[in-house]
């Protein structure tokens, strides 16, 4: 285990998230392949306390010459350690090049949501889509509709969301990507060429926030967390989840140096009193660290007295796992 930058809480210090180690994590789902760029990943995890079941939703895969993020799936357990897989969706059925992160919800409501990121086949764009159903299972991409694409926000990508509803008011965490300033003409036609311009080292991975009264109709409230002028994190600074701890949020978000590191993310930590305004932590390097490679897109969930943690973890072989550690909290 790698512990970069976190040692156990002094005595006045205000809070800390439990430790985990992600080489003793439980494996959930292996990626379809073997080598660079196979992947399983990107969860987002809900527990259902009516039905007593957890939910993951995840992403398997291929390297960008088999067809990059072409599956999405939500499985269903009862520990938070065995799934059965009930629903899935191809690319194909978003029209898209690729398909990301997504974060799967209960509201108040009833109905369940699936904040669904991908790339517009159109636009070559990173999106987010939403769909409802009364369960998981129905999910129907056909009947989804859109939360933000980049032209509504005069920005360049727009993906990985993160839902939580706090006292009535939707909050959504987002990655996002600054158009920008005075790009040369080669850089215009360069940027969206790929598909992922996350990947190509003109515009940096920011984090954002939007709200909304109802999960459906959402206002932008702009950026919360940029990357710092340098340090290993220079690159990306992208928040994946949070764990509120009295009185502060603790925000894990991935991180890189450079576009170099785009796939392989470290996970760092952040503070926030009001998810608007977030100090990093980890600022001389990551928290945790897979000995080959990236820890990234934790998903943290509380249930009871514990702490689920889900996440991607790089193997010896250059592929991406997704695994899952549990944590005891007093």
């Amino acid at each position: 285990m790698q512990y970069a930058n976190w040692q156990k809480p002094a005595t006045r210090f205000l809070a800390a998230p439990p430790l985990f180690d992600p080489a003793e994590g439980q494996t959930v789902r292996e990626p379809l392949g073997s080598g660079a760029g196979w992947w399983a990943g990107a969860p987002s995890a809900l527990y259902d306390g009516e039905s007593e079941t957890f939910y993951l939703y995840y992403r398997l895969r291929k390297p960008r010459e088999l067809g990059r993020g072409v599956n999405c799936r939500i499985a269903a357990g009862r520990n938070g350690f065995d799934f059965e897989d009930i629903w899935q969706a191809d690319k194909e059925a978003l029209d898209s090049p690729s398909v990301e992160k997504s974060c799967i919800t209960k509201p108040p409501e009833g109905a369940f949501r699936l904040y669904i990121s991908f790339v517009d086949g159109e636009t070559n764009q990173w999106r987010i889509d939403v769909m409802e159903s009364d369960s998981p299972e129905s999910f129907d991409a056909s009947r989804r509709a859109k939360v933000f694409a980049p032209e509504d926000l005069d920005i360049e990508g727009i993906k990985d969301p993160v839902v939580y509803n706090l006292g009535g008011l939707y909050q959504m965490i987002v990655s996002y990507a600054p158009s920008p300033r005075a790009p040369s003409a080669q850089e215009q036609e360069t940027m969206h060429a790929t598909g992922d311009v996350y990947n190509t080292g003109i515009v940096k991975s920011h984090t954002g926030l939007a709200t909304s009264e109802d999960g459906l109709s959402w206002s932008w409230e702009g950026d919360i967390l940029s990357p710092p002028e340098e340090g290993w994190d220079q690159y990306c600074t992208r928040i994946g989840s949070v764990l509120y701890q009295p009185p502060v949020f603790i925000g894990f978000y991935d991180g890189s140096a450079s576009v170099e590191e785009n796939y392989e993310e470290r996970a760092g930590l952040a503070l926030s009193y009001d998810l608007r305004n977030w100090q990093r932590i980890t600022t001389s390097g990551p928290w945790v660290m897979s000995p080959y490679g990236c820890i990234r897109y934790i998903e943290v969930l509380p249930v009871g007295g514990a702490i689920y943690y889900y996440y991607e973890y790089t193997r010896e072989d250059g592929s991406h796992e997704l695994r899952a550690s549990r944590v005891e909290v007093g």
